[in-house]
């Protein structure tokens, strides 16, 4: 058996002010670097093989303060844009409360959280699938199944689709779960690829809030 461990990247300055990122590249805020840095001490006690981030930033440097904190900075890392964030086209960098007054919530929740809406010039959470699962399984999932403990760095969207096929959650189902900045969901994997434990390690209590 080996270990899976997701992590959201920690608060951005687009999250700090309500915008959708997307493909955008902002910074960790403070508070951000100081949610990687939980998320390092939750992850102190495993020692992984392999790292892999998307080629956003937030990304990038909340895998990199995990790896200081961890004393693992030598861990192999690949950074690769089918882990990217969705892409938001026209919504990108627009404060999601504002369109939330504009469209109304149940549109809104569509928007942000369901399966297959349509974003203008932009990606759908089914489309953010069909990019990330293909990869996973082709360069990471049979590295953990093979006994390799691997630590994957992203953003939320990325992150869901792989809660989705982890955890075989329906297209109905998947607009109730989201991963809260800097949170850490640690997964317990056979060689076979089964899920055999979940645990939270580092949780944040605004998710779905920001």
């Amino acid at each position: 058996m080996a270990y899976l461990a997701l992590v959201r990247h920690g608060l951005s300055t687009y999250n700090q002010k309500g915008l959708w990122a997307g493909w955008d590249n902002p910074d960790l805020t403070s508070e951000g670097i100081e949610e990687a840095k939980k998320a390092g001490e939750a992850l102190k006690n495993i020692q992984f093989d392999y790292g892999y981030t998307s080629v956003l930033q937030r990304a990038i440097d909340t895998l990199e303060i995990i790896k200081r904190g961890t004393n693992q900075t030598e861990i192999p890392t690949i950074q690769d844009k089918n882990l990217n964030e969705r892409n938001y086209g026209d919504y990108t960098a627009k404060n999601k409360w504002d369109i939330k007054n504009q469209i109304g919530e149940e549109e809104f929740k569509k928007l942000r959280r369901s399966w297959d809406f349509p974003i203008p010039n932009g990606e759908s959470l089914k489309q953010v699938y069909e990019r990330v699962i293909p990869y996973f399984e082709r360069e990471i999932f049979s590295k953990v199944k093979n006994g390799h403990n691997v630590i994957l760095s992203s953003s939320n969207n990325a992150l869901r689709s792989l809660l989705k096929y982890l955890e075989i959650i329906s297209d109905a189902d998947i607009a109730n779960h989201e991963m809260g900045t800097g949170e850490v969901y640690l997964y317990t994997i056979d060689s076979n690829g089964t899920v055999i434990k979940k645990d939270i390690l580092s949780s944040n209590p605004n998710t779905g809030k920001i």
